[in-house]
């Protein structure tokens, strides 16, 4: 149905304003206007609230992932002097040290010097009474002369058996049988020489002398008592006991890391708790040029000279010996080791990832270790690591800014 123009237009009521017709048209535009504003702001709020979240969200990403990285400790190794010193336990030893034992029987007439005496070699220490041997002796000398004349009586009849063979007075047996006679009692008395000479050697046993300078450290004898001859192996009785004490020797075990330091020749000083504050100076003269297969160390001989007798034999010191400069060690803290299947292990920083490396310990200080092989003063030491860390595990240096690298 079609409406006619007209009447429609007779229907619109007319503005009774005649401003209103003006401002019709022109508020459409404005409220456009407005409305385009007001989603620009939501969408900027929105927009900037997405955004502030994914920045938290990467922000709590990276915090999660630098808090799993482990935080570690770290210290450099301290480098040793270039001339530095081992200190080694040691026991002082008398460099001559020997029991007296009688070489003959009897008993203790006399003793001359007690313990701690000072001797010199060929003082006389001790008589002994050998009644058997003194009789042994004469009967010795009786067999001696004996067969002296029975020598003299041979040589009489083979010379005159020999001046007879000459005018075939008698037979040439008769001769040579004179003749062996006189060479067995030659014979016969040439052994009761040598009897005669050692039981006099026996005799001379009677009294036993120093056999060099020394201290009579040991008197086990008195008078009286019955002497055995030989050592304690054979029964017998040590009578003293003498050691020498102007110089003294002390053994030492230098472990084997340490063995270039044990060179012969070279200056070792002692010291002992007795003698606070004072030294000693001594020698290395020899060592065994061995390495002991059970202890893995170098058997060494530091001789001291001991004039006034200050030092005694068994005495416990400390033998300082000087390293040389070829052997360069640190020292880190105790509690940087790892005690793992593999063996003895530091944990060290090195681009950002924890390396366990392995390491060879020269001396123990209770607190500290000194490492003669397996690290450098330039290494980066992990302090107290823990006992899961595993070699290649990220870790971050105390102190250091989150994600960066050492």
């Amino acid at each position: 149905m079609t409406t006619d123009p007209a009447i429609e237009s007779a229907a619109r009521p007319e503005p009774t304003d005649p401003g209103e017709r003006q401002r019709s048209p022109r508020a459409r535009p404005a409220l456009l206007l407005g409305l385009a504003f007001v989603t620009g702001v939501l969408g900027l709020g929105i927009y900037s609230g997405v955004r502030t979240r994914s920045a938290a969200d990467a922000t709590l990403k990276r915090t999660t992932a630098d808090a799993a990285i482990p935080v570690v400790s770290v210290m450099s190794p301290t480098a040793s002097a270039s001339t530095q010193e081992i200190l080694l336990p040691g026991t002082t030893q008398a460099f001559t040290d020997a029991p007296i034992f009688a070489r003959t029987n009897g008993y203790v007439k006399r003793w001359y010097f007690d313990i701690g005496a000072h001797v010199k070699e060929g003082q006389l220490l001790v008589e002994i009474e050998t009644p058997e041997v003194d009789q042994q002796l004469q009967q010795a000398r009786a067999d001696l002369e004996t067969a002296r004349a029975n020598l003299r009586q041979a040589q009489i009849t083979a010379d005159r058996w020999r001046a007879l063979l000459e005018t075939d007075s008698v037979s040439k047996q008769e001769t040579d049988v004179a003749v062996s006679a006189l060479s067995a009692m030659k014979a016969t008395v040439d052994s009761n020489t040598a009897n005669v000479g050692r039981l006099q050697q026996l005799q001379a046993f009677e009294k036993i002398y120093a056999p060099f300078d020394g201290v009579i450290t040991a008197r086990n004898v008195d008078i009286g008592v019955l002497i055995n001859a030989g050592s304690m192996s054979t029964g017998g009785r040590e009578l003293f006991h003498m050691t020498a004490i102007h110089t003294l020797r002390v053994f030492v075990a230098v472990p084997e890391v340490y063995s270039r330091a044990a060179r012969p020749g070279s200056t070792a000083t002692l010291t002992l708790d007795e003698f606070p504050g004072r030294s000693f100076q001594g020698t290395l003269v020899r060592t065994a040029n061995a390495i002991d297969l059970t202890s893995r160390t170098l058997l060494v001989e530091v001789d001291v000279d001991n004039p006034r007798g200050e030092l005694l034999p068994g005495a416990y010191v400390f033998v300082h010996l000087k390293l040389p400069k070829q052997i360069a060690t640190v020292t880190v803290p105790a509690n940087t080791l790892l005690f793992r299947a593999e063996g003895l292990q530091v944990a060290v920083v090195r681009e950002g990832r924890a390396q366990l490396v392995p390491v060879t310990i020269g001396r123990d200080y209770g607190t500290t270790v000194e490492i003669s092989a397996g690290l450098q003063p330039a290494d980066q030491v992990i302090v107290a690591p823990s006992d899961s860390l595993t070699s290649g595990t990220r870790v971050r240096i105390a102190g250091a800014p989150a994600g960066a690298r050492p």
